[in-house]
This record gives C-alpha cells, sequence and structure tokens, in this order.
C-alpha cells in the first residue's frame, strides 16, 4: 500500500503545477521513480503493487539471517551486510544499490531504525601517485565467543591517491618498535614506500612539538633518517589534514570489526587481510569512483622500492612475536611450525620471534638472538611443518630400555626373541609392554626365565601373557611348598623321665645356712 499511496501522492502534487525535480525533492525519492509512477495509469499502478508482494526477490534466500543480523545489531550498515554475506557465500553476485533496497524494505517491515553518526571533514585536491600515505591509530572492543569484551588495538594505512589501505592489529597497545615494524609490513603490502607520510601528533612517534619545531623520539628518528622519508605533522585538534586516514579508521571500524566475533589475535589479522582485498581494496571508493585495487596497479610503479632489511636494527623489517603453545609449535598464517622440545615453559615467558626471509620462517628466542628454528614457508593452510630434530629420540629411548630389561634375565638369546616378536605385534604400545616386562621380572624373577620360554613355546607375545603365566608359576611354587610339612610343624614326642629327690637330714641344711645362733 506504501507504493499505492506514493503513486496518488506524485500525481496530486503534478495536478497542483509541481515540477518534477520538486516532487523528487519533497517525497525524498529519484527523478526516475517520479516518471515512472507518472507514466502509470491507476490500474497499471494496482496491478504493480500486487505482483510486488508476491514477486520473489533475489535475496530472499539468505532474508533470514539479514534479519537475525538487524534485529541483533540494529547499527549495521548495508555495507557490512553486503561483505558478511560475501564472507559467508563467496559465489553471491548481487548489487549494492539491491542489497540496500532490501535491507531498508526489512528495516521498515520489521521496525528496525538505524542511528547515523555524520562526521564532516574538509576536501583536499588529489595529490600525486606515490607522493603520500596518511597513518592513524584505533581501538575498538569486541565480543569473544564466551561473549567477554575485549579490547584491541590496530594501526592503519592508506595511499591518498589510489585509496589503497592496509590494517594490523594487536592485543596490546602499540610500542614505536611495534609502529616500525608495522610501517615496513605496510611497505610490503603496498609494494614500495611514499615521500610523505602524514601522522597525528601521537606519543609513538613525537616528544613534542612548538611552532614547527619536532622532537622526534629516538627509535623512530633513526627510521625516518635510514628510510629518508619527509614528515608531516598535523596540528593539534584538526583531523581534517588527514581526512582520508579519518574515514578509513571508521570504516575499518564500522564494516569489519563491529559485531564480528574474535577468536585469536592471527585468525583475526588474516580476515583483516581476507576483509582488504575482498571489501575495503575493492569496493568502488565514493569520492573517487574507482577501485583502490586498480588504481593502486599504476601507483605502485611510482612508489620507491623498499630493501628487505634495515641497517641499524635488522630486527624491525618482517619480525613478528607468536606465542609458543604448550605442544611446541607456533602458528602463522594458519599454519603449525614446530620448535625444540623444551621451548615452552609452563610459567615462563614464552614469545618468540619470526622472521620471513624469502621463502624461508626463522624462529627466535629475541629479536637478534639464537635461531631456534628454520622452516620453509608454507604455502597451504592447516599444515603442520615440523623438524625431525625437534622430537623425542623414540628409537634410542626404547633401545636402551629394551638392553636394560635384556641383561636382567638368564638366557639372552630367548629374552631377545621375545622382546623382538613383541614388538613386531605390539609396536605403538612397545614402551608400555617394556614397563610390564620390568614390573614381572621385579616381582616373580625366580620363575620369570620359565614363563619366557613358556611364551615362546607358545606363541604368547604379550607382556600380559607373560605376567599371567609368571603368576601362575609363583601359585604352583608355593603350593608345592605348602604341602611339603616343614621341620617347625613335625611334633617330637620325648619318652616321659621319672626322677627321685635325695632326701637330707635337717643339720646339713643348717650347717649350709652358717649354724643356729647359740
Amino acid at each position: 500500500m506504501e507504493k499505492l499511496a506514493m503513486y496518488i501522492e506524485v500525481n496530486q502534487l503534478r495536478e497542483r503545477g509541481f515540477k518534477i525535480a520538486a516532487i523528487s525533492k519533497k517525497l525524498g525519492i529519484s527523478r526516475n521513480s517520479v516518471y515512472r509512477y507518472l507514466d502509470m495509469s491507476f490500474e497499471e499502478a494496482t496491478d504493480w503493487v500486487s505482483t510486488l508482494k508476491t514477486r520473489s526477490k533475489k535475496l530472499d534466500p539468505y532474508r533470514d539471517i539479514i534479519l537475525i543480523w538487524l534485529k541483533e545489531h540494529p547499527d549495521l550498515s548495508s555495507a557490512q551486510i553486503e561483505d558478511w554475506l560475501k564472507e559467508r557465500v563467496p559465489t553471491i553476485k548481487v548489487g549494492s544499490s539491491t542489497l540496500r533496497s532490501y535491507v531498508s524494505e526489512l528495516r521498515d517491515t520489521y521496525h528496525i531504525p538505524k542511528v547515523i553518526r555524520i562526521r564532516d571533514h574538509e576536501a583536499v585536491e588529489e595529490l600525486p601517485m606515490g607522493m603520500q600515505v596518511q597513518v592513524d591509530w584505533g581501538e575498538t572492543k569486541v565480543k569473544t565467543s564466551l561473549n567477554r569484551e575485549v579490547k584491541l588495538y590496530f594501526i592503519s594505512f592508506v595511499l591518498s591517491h589510489s585509496r589503497y589501505k592496509y590494517v594490523e592489529w594487536q592485543d596490546r597497545p602499540f610500542t614505536t618498535r611495534d609502529t616500525i615494524r608495522c610501517h615496513e609490513s605496510a611497505f610490503q603490502y603496498f609494494g614500495g614506500m611514499p615521500e610523505e607520510i602524514v601522522y597525528d601528533q601521537d606519543h609513538l612517534i613525537t616528544v613534542s612539538e612548538n611552532a614547527g619545531d619536532i622532537i622526534y623520539t629516538g627509535d623512530f628518528q633513526a627510521y625516518k633518517q635510514e628510510r629518508s622519508f619527509r614528515v608531516y605533522l598535523c596540528r593539534k585538534a584538526d583531523p581534517q589534514t588527514k581526512g582520508k586516514i579519518e574515514n578509513v579508521v571508521k570504516f575499518v571500524k564500522g564494516s569489519f570489526a563491529k559485531n564480528r566475533v574474535f577468536f585469536n589475535l592471527e585468525s583475526w589479522n588474516e580476515k583483516c587481510l581476507a576483509w582488504l582485498e575482498r571489501t575495503g581494496n575493492q569496493n568502488v571508493h565514493n569520492t573517487t569512483k574507482k577501485r583502490p585495487a586498480e588504481v593502486h596497479a599504476l601507483e605502485k610503479q611510482h612508489l620507491r622500492p623498499v630493501s628487505s632489511l634495515l641497517s641499524f636494527e635488522s630486527d624491525l623489517s618482517n619480525s613478528i612475536t607468536r606465542a609458543v603453545h604448550k605442544d611446541n609449535v607456533i602458528k602463522y598464517k594458519s599454519n603449525r611450525y614446530s620448535l625444540p622440545l623444551g621451548t615452552y615453559r609452563p610459567r615462563g615467558n614464552n614469545t618468540v620471534y619470526v622472521e620471513i626471509k624469502e621463502s624461508e620462517l626463522i624462529i627466535r628466542a629475541t629479536p637478534q638472538g639464537e635461531i631456534l628454528a628454520r622452516h620453509r614457508l608454507a604455502l597451504g593452510k592447516g599444515e603442520l611443518i615440523k623438524n625431525r630434530n625437534h622430537g623425542r629420540d623414540r628409537s634410542k629411548g626404547l633401545d636402551a630400555f629394551k638392553e636394560t630389561v635384556i641383561r636382567q634375565l638368564s638366557n639372552p638369546e630367548e629374552a631377545k626373541q621375545f622382546i623382538h616378536e613383541v614388538g613386531v605385534k605390539h609396536p605403538r604400545y612397545m614402551r608400555d609392554q617394556l614397563q610390564i616386562i620390568q614390573h614381572t621380572i621385579s616381582q616373580y624373577r625366580h620363575v620369570i626365565d620359565e614363563a619366557i620360554t613358556k611364551c615362546i613355546r607358545d606363541h604368547r607375545w604379550s607382556a600380559n601373557d607373560l605376567c599371567d603365566i609368571a603368576q601362575h608359576l609363583h601359585r604352583l611354587k608355593e603350593n608345592e611348598l605348602s604341602s611339603t610339612p616343614s621341620l617347625q610343624e613335625i611334633k617330637i614326642v620325648a619318652p616321659a623321665i621319672k626322677a627321685t629327690a635325695q632326701t637330707r637330714d635337717l643339720t646339713t641344711y643348717v650347717e649350709i645356712m652358717g649354724g643356729l645362733n647359740k
């Protein structure tokens, strides 16, 4: 009925003498829509409105999921919904205007209003290719899969001419070293560096500024001299000077991070890079009306080449921190790389530094410290790249265990044969089998050789069988001993001896006692 009411209102305004442009402005619709309404009769408009109720739409299969997103996050933009759909259904082909109209209808139908915040920026002239990069930091709060809120920090870069972007995230505030490392990553991503970089007056790069006299932090001053780029520092409270990067920060927060579930930092950065390729650098820019990725292909030729290493501190080029997991591996770009056993410490510092050199991944204990591991850089996902030296030498341990067991037995040849056959039958549980054999030897040492002989004769290649047989032989020997009477159980009956005590006179006892007192 809304469409039919719009048709009636358009025709009434036209009859009252309103021009096409005035009708369009007053009703908030396009001029083409005004022409379409005026070209239809009332019967045609009624038939058209009725077909709208039954006509299926391209986005109807995704109606339920879009509606769930809108109800859960009423502030979602159509652009973000489009990106989420493309992320879940890469094969979907739908125009941005079609999706905007569809989302708008859903909001009207289910009364889901959206709050729009507008921030004004001053327009500036377009700069030449390769001239400038704008840099800014941002932070936002997101929810984890357990519905816990975490704070994430990011640094964003944008080439001023092409609007080509780069973003990197951390779960802690940035330091100057982090900032320099991210600069190097951005230059590698862009394929070069510009002549000028625009910053806010941030404490990570500047100590103070007084009427153009700028004092940089020590690390950033060294980095600036090494890379030889020009710095343009914005005045305080003047975001319009770097309006392009301000928009990028807002774009990253609103289109990528907003309402996205956080699992871990590595997957978050990977998803952000995928978002840049899919949406951030692929969608047509509203001002230039061009795709940043296509313009960057031309601008890349005007950027200055960047050497792979810095002379004043080489670890700033591609050094990335990673946490060592309890199975002594690190994760890098959805793959796992092994470290020597013992690298992980339950209550210690488990941070290592990853450096990429061509097709090799190098892991260090400190940025310039000893190398813990070198691996080929895997190109796929979900792979475990493991160095054989990083595992236990299980064969050496088992061989020593076998020798220890064999030395305790009287017949080494039979012992070797039995243990060999046990290993053939139970290769995965050989260590457990040897532990049972060791326990059996300790408990039933007096019958163990006989038990092994019986196992070999009956082809019983199991430590548990050996234990059962040894226990049985032990009981048999106990029964044999119990059936033979011991010396303690034999009763010796001696003949009775009759004896008579000698009778003495009383005077004899008196003399013995020393006599009587007279």
